[in-house]
């Protein structure tokens, strides 16, 4: 009885150990739980725990019945081989003893594989095909991207619990040896006084039963050590040691094969211990581990050598093989498989008459940049000291039936700024709420002071343009709001200042959670506030509203998605929300190129998640239904995502394509643009994403959202765009576009300038800039006149074939407060470079003479005509060939049938002299 009371007593103390070492989490459950709920997202939230409880319990179970089982058979070997003395310690407690040990390690291994890989098993089990193969062991990228992280990571798990289970069977032993101890004498059975000969079996027979388990366990390590070199064969495809990422010559045929030879002999360890130790033959019993030592210091050496004296001397051929793979692979990874490459010309036959049919795009350039205009919004618009934009957006709209670009920004409350003795509970969580209405101008209008022409401004938020009335101006949820409130209280919010007094407001939408009974306790005590608790002015009818700032609160929601930095505003149906764009990504790709300074090789904007700034709604939405990665992640929570269908038009009008993404995939495909091995090897074509002059300093170009009509289109667009350089070269040989509007989304287009002229790249012009003497003289004058001149962000627009180059220029008063203010504008056409108060008047000077002319005719480029027979540079051909396809692309565009037939025949000829060539090059080998 006096038993039964202690181990109660014990069980108690247990449970009250346990609570209060882990209150704070089960707080924490029960209150993220019901936000979840408020979200409608409980079964996201409750995926974790389902899946780790449906994981780990029955592991735990098997487990602990396992090495119960495990422990306890050693203690009955140990009675059987052992003569020993009973102490007091009865066979109940010593399994009891044993029972703990199985639970201990079992609860260790089954919380740490269900804690940490929950989610992998949940990807294995709801992976889905990307009907891909990759081409060294034929598995489709989907077992790579979903299958083998798990694999990988439970066989280092499986070493680490052998390890465990070595040490929790070392233990036993101890323990065993110490309640059973070993008798040291025989014992006479007819002598009163238990005396006898020295009994020298004993410990030999503990080392016979610790031997023999070392079998066991060593068996199964070789066989778990033989299943894990099975498994690295597929790090190899991830392999840094070629002249590409991915699997190259040398790991292919040695270092794969090293790993093969290493995994049979592991098997075969497992049995030559066993027959080692049964034969009583310990060079047997390590001959494998010995050989598979030999095997990998002799493997390392041969792929040593191979890599030296079989490669090197010969890497584009040995490697050419391992390359495409590495281009095709890296192109599908980052969606670069189907750029729409077009010929651009680049001509200088613009006439006036050109930008009259292309006045949308003309109209839509930009003269503001999003800089200065943060810096204009902050001191015009920013009203009180607390009110703070933090970034500029661009987007476009319908402005009176206008297709217009626009920058706008959120006037947000930063409590930050409220002075520190009045940053009060009630003042922080109950009074300054939220921010207040948004800022919006069009990009290519500015007011006779050289600021931003002003759309939506001031508060509460006015406009004279019909359609952009904010109705609900009030920002509950943005990127500055990073604190807890409560609504609905007896003390009104804080709405907006009037004059010398303030608006107050009551909340009136549908976010928090009520602070009701139990609540108010849970919640005060998860923000640590007592005055929560005790405050008069909260009521059971107010709300508590949580995880505020959007980006904190879409990676609490889903914390596998990769998200945008740069969240931006929209405008629809009178009513505010955020749009932040959702990546999928994978360092798991096999033969992608990893991003720099990154293992992720593949990504997709697979989510768009919508916030409503005045209820917090969120609303994750599947953006690209083609990624087998977002499907998976829709298969484990079907709760969380929406279709794309589903979206409300005027918000689906305002989605973009996102900047981080193409600034990826343009680095991306400045090496990735070249297909042919030989040229991509060489780094032949190398391009540099161009450089520009922003105030005084040089810098790599930032891609840019514009407005344009393209080349071959009808109709204006949202577009993206960033020019490329060759390397080390000013000249522009390339123009990468991204597409944001209607079915047109997506699409990437690449513009080729001919690599026979010299098209001036954004250095070059910003260098003309400098060296014109009236603009260098201007300069000289502002900058001495107690001003500073700031350089805007070149902009580079295609209009028809012709390249047209705009930049904005900044003057800025050394005063402290001083805003940048537009004064000038430079365009440059040709050799023509003019710099005018206006866009307007910048455009007419150059274009003047050409008013009423017919556009001049310009005659079509010839290639000298070279004789292919006889040509022994390979590079040359290669890059003829190139440019000869190229010609032939764009005349069967063109409908030239003629031409294309031509152009074919001599593509041809350059085919045949270069597997001329390369035989010839074959032949040579050999003989050498």
């Amino acid at each position: 009885m006096a038993n039964a009371r202690k181990f109660i007593v014990g069980i108690i103390v247990l449970l009250l150990i346990m609570l209060a070492t882990s209150f704070d989490a089960i707080i924490g459950f029960i209150t993220d739980y019901k936000w979840f709920g408020e979200l409608g997202f409980e079964k996201v939230f409750l995926t974790r725990l389902m899946t780790q409880i449906r994981v780990g319990v029955p592991i735990f179970i098997v487990l602990t019945i396992l090495i119960y089982f495990y422990l306890i058979s050693i203690k009955k070997d140990y009675y059987k081989k052992v003569n020993v003395v009973h102490s007091g310690v009865s066979e109940k407690r010593i399994n009891q003893i044993a029972l703990v040990g199985s639970i201990f390690l079992s609860f260790i291994s089954s919380t740490t594989l269900a804690g940490n890989l929950w989610f992998d098993i949940l990807r294995f089990i709801n992976g889905t095909g990307f009907n891909v193969t990759e081409p060294i062991f034929n598995n489709d990228i989907s077992f790579y991207v979903f299958k083998y992280p798990l694999l990988n990571k439970i066989y280092y798990m499986l070493i680490s619990f052998l390890v465990l289970l070595a040490i929790i069977t070392a233990l036993f032993y101890v323990t065993m040896m110490m309640l059973r101890r070993p008798t040291l004498v025989e014992v006479n059975s007819g002598s009163e006084f238990n005396t006898g000969n020295i009994n020298l079996d004993n410990g030999k027979r503990i080392f016979e039963i610790a031997v023999r388990q070392l079998i066991i366990l060593g068996v199964i390590f070789f066989i778990v050590l033989g299943l894990g070199y099975f498994i690295k064969s597929y790090d190899l495809l991830y392999s840094l040691r070629g002249v590409v990422y991915g699997a190259s010559y040398t790991d292919i045929r040695v270092t794969l094969l090293k790993y093969r030879a290493i995994m049979i002999v592991s098997f075969l360890s497992a049995i030559l211990l066993v027959i080692g130790i049964k034969r009583k033959n310990l060079r047997l019993a390590i001959s494998g581990p010995i050989l598979m030592i030999v095997i990998s210091i002799v493997g390392n050496l041969i792929a040593l050598v191979v890599q030296n004296y079989i490669v090197s001397p010969d890497e584009i051929s040995k490697e050419r093989e391992y390359i495409e793979y590495n281009i095709k692979y890296t192109q599908k990874a980052y969606g670069l498989e189907n750029v729409d490459e077009r010929n651009f010309s680049a001509d200088r036959d613009l006439i006036f008459e050109d930008l009259k049919e292309n006045e949308e795009t003309i109209t839509n350039i930009r003269i503001n940049d999003y800089r200065p205009t943060n810096l204009v919004y902050n001191q015009k618009q920013g009203i009180r000291h607390y009110y703070k934009f933090n970034d500029v957006d661009v987007d476009r709209y319908y402005i009176d039936g206008k297709y217009r670009q626009v920058f706008l920004s959120p006037r947000e409350l930063d409590q930050g700024e409220i002075k520190e003795e009045r940053q009060t509970f009630i003042n922080k969580h109950l009074i300054y709420t939220h921010g207040y209405g948004i800022v919006m101008s069009p990009v290519n209008k500015i007011t006779s002071e050289g600021l931003p022409e002003l759309l939506i401004k001031n508060i509460p938020p006015i406009t004279d343009t019909e359609g952009f009335e904010v109705e609900s101006p009030e920002i509950y949820f943005g990127e500055l709001t990073n604190d807890y409130i409560v609504v609905n209280t007896k003390e009104k919010e804080f709405n907006y200042p009037k004059g010398n007094t303030n608006v107050e407001t009551i909340y009136e939408g549908n976010a928090g959670i009520r602070l009701n009974g139990l609540n108010r306790l849970l919640y005060s005590y998860r923000q640590k506030s007592l005055k929560m608790f005790l405050s008069a002015n909260i009521t059971s009818e107010s709300r508590i509203v949580l995880h505020r700032n959007i980006h904190n609160r879409i990676r609490k929601i889903m914390p596998y998605i990769e998200y945008d930095s740069d969240p931006y505003i929209v405008l629809n149906e009178g009513k505010l929300y955020w749009i932040i764009d959702g990546y999928t990504t994978s360092s798991y790709y096999p033969y992608s190129e990893p991003i720099a300074d990154s293992r992720i090789n593949y990504i997709r904007n697979s989510v768009k998640v919508v916030i409503d700034t005045y209820n917090g709604d969120t609303t994750y939405y599947l953006a690209d239904e083609n990624d087998p990665v977002v499907r998976t992640y829709a298969n484990i929570f079907p709760q969380l995502f929406t279709s794309m269908d589903e979206m409300p038009e005027g918000l689906r009008s305002h989605i973009r394509y996102p900047q981080t993404l193409f600034d990826i995939q343009s680095d991306i495909y400045r090496i990735y643009h070249m297909k042919e091995p030989r040229v991509f090897y060489n780094q032949e074509d190398e391009w540099y994403i161009a450089k520009e002059k922003y105030e005084a300093e040089n810098q790599t170009m930032e891609s840019n959202y514009l407005m344009m009509k393209l080349p071959g289109e009808e109709k204006e667009e949202f577009i993206l765009s960033i020019p490329y350089t060759p390397k080390e070269k000013p000249n522009m040989t390339a123009l990468l576009v991204a597409r944001s509007d209607g079915e047109n989304y997506g699409k990437l287009i690449l513009y080729r300038l001919p690599k026979g002229k010299n098209v001036y790249g954004p250095i070059q012009i910003e260098n003309r800039i400098d060296s014109d003497p009236t603009i260098s003289k201007e300069f000289t004058y502002w900058n001495q006149q107690g001003s500073r001149v700031i350089r805007g962000n070149l902009l580079i627009i295609p209009i028809e074939d012709s390249l047209l180059y705009v930049e904005p220029i900044y003057l800025k008063a050394d005063a402290e407060d001083s805003l940048p203010e537009v004064r000038r504008v430079i365009v440059a056409y040709g050799e023509s470079i003019v710099m005018e108060p206006t866009l307007e008047e910048a455009l007419r000077k150059v274009f003047e003479e050409t008013a009423g002319r017919p556009r001049p005719i310009t005659p079509e480029p010839t290639e000298p005509t070279i004789p292919i027979e006889g040509a022994d540079d390979i590079n040359e051909l290669i890059i003829r060939a190139n440019n000869v396809f190229d010609r032939s692309t764009e005349a069967q565009r063109e409908g030239n049938w003629a031409e294309y037939g031509k152009l074919i025949e001599e593509l041809e000829e350059i085919l045949k002299r270069l597997g001329e060539l390369n035989t010839i090059e074959n032949i040579e080998n050999v003989n050498e």
